[in-house]
């Protein structure tokens, strides 16, 4: 029994050194003066100011887009997983599937279908709004999903008939019972869809233009084309913010399924 827990805990220690050591060595090479050199050559900071000077505008336009991504999918999202929750059958299911459809289909593929479909208007593919309907389509499903799920879990029914019979209308019913009940599962959902939108790099890197790049488009090009300094000190800055958003993912998606319970 102890041999047994022992080699799991060296697996996991195993595991947790594969992953952490190159991301230790990423972080330190982007605070170093001279990666070649080491951690003898110095400290610094300036490697971070670079990447603010070059890509500042690829930061700003990500949480740009994560954030109307998040806005159109709680318009839409939220709406639809209530639908889909109080009209269950298979009608449901397949409208359900439908909307799933997009995480079955690799990201270049929905990016090329997007491109066929209106890279003719000139207009429109050259704004961000062109690669907010691909993130739009890439997250829908899971804030649909993170919603249903705690929807599913209450008795959705008896709450609005109760509220029927105080004299609640519809969209009273709607704003007043249903969206704080599911907000567990609409908080899961923002996190997720945000966190997703500010790292998706395959749809993004099929659908941007030289002048709209995101922040994982901009740190590709910063690998491709700089310093390792450089790039390294982008990857810290990507850390930074991407890190705290999947911490309260994984706080949210506890508490959505502690309501499930």
């Amino acid at each position: 029994m102890r041999m047994g827990k022992a080699l799991q805990l060296a697996v996991t220690l195993l595991a947790a050194a594969f992953l952490l050591v190159p991301t230790i060595q990423s972080v330190l090479a982007g605070v170093t003066v001279n990666y070649f050199q080491g951690i003898s050559s110095g400290l610094t900071l300036d490697w971070i100011g670079v990447v603010w000077e070059l890509y500042a505008s690829s930061i700003f336009l990500s949480l740009g887009i994560a954030l109307a991504c998040l806005c159109v999918t709680l318009v839409i999202g939220v709406p639809a997983a209530y639908a889909l929750a109080r009209n269950p059958g298979r009608l449901s299911r397949a409208v359900e599937e439908f909307i799933s459809l997009p995480l079955a289909i690799p990201g270049l593929a929905l990016a090329l279908a997007l491109l066929q479909l209106y890279g003719s208007y000139k207009g429109f593919r050259m704004s961000w709004t062109f690669i907010l309907v691909g993130h739009v389509l890439y997250t829908l499903p899971f804030m649909v999903r993170s919603v249903q799920s705690v929807l599913a879990a209450i008795d959705l029914k008896t709450l609005e008939e109760g509220a029927a019979t105080l004299g609640a209308g519809p969209a009273r019913r709607f704003f007043d019972v249903v969206v704080p009940n599911a907000l567990p599962g609409i908080l899961a959902g923002a996190l997720t869809v945000v966190t997703l939108s500010i790292g998706e790099f395959n749809l993004t890197w099929m659908l941007h233009t030289p002048f709209l790049k995101t922040l994982p488009v901009g740190l590709a090009d910063s690998y491709a084309s700089m310093r390792l300094e450089i790039a390294s000190a982008y990857t810290l800055i990507f850390f930074v913010m991407i890190v705290p958003l999947l911490l309260a993912m994984q706080w949210a998606s506890a508490r959505a399924q502690q309501i499930t319970k």
